[in-house]
Order: C-alpha cells, then structure tokens, then sequence
C-alpha cells in the first residue's frame, strides 16, 4: 500500500466533522450606542445575504440564517477544515427608544449591520401654571 493511500483513509473520519459542529456556529456580534440611533453588526463571512433574516417584534430583534456548506469534492482530498456551517439564530432585546419601523439592514464585506434608529427625546415645553383660588 502506497503513501497516497494513508491520508484519505486517515482523514476520513473528518470529513464530515464541518457539519457535526454547525450547531455551534453564532455569528460574533458588536452593539454600539450611537448618538441617533443604535447599531449591531454581526460577523457573517461567506453567508449570502438571501440566507439572512432580521426581523423585531415587541422590542425583540431577531437575525436568523444560514452558513451553507459548498460540496465540490469529486477529486479534491479535504485534509481539514476548521470553517463552520449551519443554521444560526441571534436575538437581541432592544430599549425602549427606539422606532422599530424605521430599522434598516445592510450587508458589505461579510459584516452584517443593523441600525436601529432611536425615538427623539420630547422636548419639555415650558409654560406658566396660573395659580387660582383654593
């Protein structure tokens, strides 16, 4: 038995090691509090932004997806691969100023960024209160 024959036997076992840990994928995430709005950017490299999905409702937001797995392997011999796969599920609680109408979402260079615009502070009015009679 030849060299060439140790190593695809050997890393068998391996193969399919991406998808026995895709359920430990979660995307890393960054919330920034910015002064009009708030912001949360999540890591996505390699997912495409049609396997995506924000969604808020009551102050919950909510992003979903899926890191799909390429499988092109008619004559290549995977040694390793450390890249992980699968579905994913963040949520985040938001506070309570923001306009959940107006949330936007966009995606450049594998980083996902959601900005949550926050509700105008009401500006207090003065006014004079007439004091009258008992």
């Amino acid at each position: 038995m030849g060299s060439n024959h140790f190593w695809p036997r050997f890393f068998d076992p391996l193969r399919d090691f991406g998808s026995a840990i895709s359920n430990f994928f979660s995307p890393s995430a960054d919330a920034l509090d910015r002064e009009g709005s708030y912001e949360i950017r999540l890591e996505l490299p390699g997912v495409s932004e049609k396997d995506v999905e924000v969604s808020v409702e009551n102050n919950n937001l909510t992003i979903r997806g899926e890191k799909r797995m390429e499988r092109e392997e008619k004559d290549k011999n995977t040694c390793f691969s450390e890249r992980r796969f699968g579905a994913f599920e963040r949520a985040f609680r938001l506070p309570d100023d923001v306009r959940e109408a107006d949330i936007k979402a966009s995606c450049m260079d594998g980083v996902l960024t959601v900005r949550i615009p926050k509700v105008e502070p009401k500006k207090s009015a003065s006014r004079k209160i007439e004091i009258g009679p008992g």
